[in-house]
């Protein structure tokens, strides 16, 4: 399909969480006619469950992490446009331990030798940066400039809101799908639960971790899993103390991918299996963001497959605020919410997608990199479909 193929194309996405969105203004922009549905009254699955970080940092150096720097300058322009709260806090990965700052100087020098400098700073440094930071034990660390952050719920809701206003665009909130239908030529039939038949030329799935109510059969065979997390949200933090950048600690060094080719890895890792195997079950690694009204969002952990149930472990909340407490001093450790979120993991690549049927295409499996990749994804398959430019 070329450029001028898109226009007035009809598109259906199932789904108004970040991915959702991300497609239906990257295909608006190039003149199709979209059209969202989402089954409850607002976003409410795991693209407002996070922490609001845009985090190129996470991602390998390569198509990924241009992929991530995409997505920045998206959130960048429609941040302006659409009344966004964005904040270029960049982050900070805090080094505690001799094994973890031997991490974040390998990873320097291999982001020197990529073209994309960071900073290694010393444990002065590092509290100038951050008031509230723990500095006992203090080795150094890490500092980023790329990093945004966003207050999650907010975020979403709103440009799902400018979107909604846009010409080429409409938003269907509490309307379930019930069934999509094509045979072996367009148009592709979408019903709602209320029994309202519509035809398009494109469907798009992008309903997060939940493709079984429409798909069962391929969420049977999917290549992903599914993860589940456990966060926490302060209240606002008294006197408007501010936390600085992103904080994350040396347990974090060993989730992200970023930092898989840094030697040194392999000793955080097992000092952290020996001294504290509790955490690796849990998939526990902490990290702290701020919201425009103060609040401190906190988490997280990881549990996957048959270990997901609906019940959250207070255990796991105590191990992350144990940690989280060893690294910073926040003035008030309050809590006014506790949450749990659900997201499809891909390990062979940054996101799955399938086309089950005929015209109708599944996107998921971006697993914590929603916020991070969604907007660069969109962009780049809509302009690699149209024969557009990346915009």
């Amino acid at each position: 399909m070329d450029s001028g193929q898109a226009k007035n194309h009809t598109i259906a996405i199932i789904g108004a969480g970040i991915f959702g969105l991300s497609h239906a203004l990257a295909a608006a922009k190039r003149g199709g006619r979209v059209t969202v549905f989402e089954r409850s009254r607002e976003c409410q699955g795991a693209s407002i469950r996070n922490f609001g970080m845009i985090w190129p940092i996470g991602q390998p150096f390569g198509h990924r992490f241009d992929l991530a720097m995409l997505s920045r300058k998206l959130w960048q322009e429609v941040a302006v446009e659409a009344g966004i709260w964005l904040n270029p806090c960049g982050s900070l990965f805090l080094a505690h331990h001799d094994d973890e700052l031997a991490v974040l100087e390998q990873f320097a020098k291999l982001a020197d030798e990529h073209g994309h400098p960071k900073q290694i700073l010393s444990a002065e440094q590092v509290l100038r940066k951050s008031p509230v930071v723990n500095r006992h034990g203090l080795r150094g660390g890490l500092y980023s400039d790329t990093e945004l952050g966003v207050n999650p719920p907010q975020a979403v809701r709103v440009l799902a809101e400018w979107l909604r206003s846009l010409p080429r665009i409409q938003i269907h909130y509490q309307t379930p799908i019930l069934r999509v239908e094509s045979g072996t030529e367009r148009p592709v039939r979408v019903q709602t639960a209320a029994g309202a038949e519509q035809e398009f030329d494109e469907v798009f799935v992008c309903s997060g971790a939940d493709i079984s109510t429409l798909f069962p059969e391929v969420m049977a065979t999917a290549e992903f899993r599914l993860c589940k997390l456990q966060m926490m949200r302060t209240v606002a933090q008294p006197s408007g103390v501010k936390i600085g950048p992103h904080l994350a600690s040396g347990l974090t060094l060993r989730h992200y991918p970023a930092f898989d080719n840094c030697l040194a890895i392999h000793d955080v890792r097992a000092r952290i299996a020996k001294q504290s195997p509790e955490l690796d079950a849990f998939g526990i690694h902490v990290m702290a963001s701020q919201t425009d009204c103060g609040e401190v969002i906190l988490g997280d952990s990881h549990e996957y497959g048959t270990d997901i149930e609906p019940f959250d472990k207070p255990q796991i909340d105590e191990l992350i605020l144990r940690e989280l407490k060893k690294i910073i001093e926040l003035p008030s450790w309050e809590l006014i919410q506790r949450w749990h979120g659900i997201y499809a993991k891909y390990s062979a690549d940054c996101y799955w997608s399938a086309e089950p049927i005929y015209g109708v295409r599944l996107f998921t499996g971006l697993g914590g990199n929603g916020m991070t990749l969604a907007l660069g994804l969109a962009e780049t398959y809509w302009a690699e479909r149209t024969s557009s430019s990346v915009v």
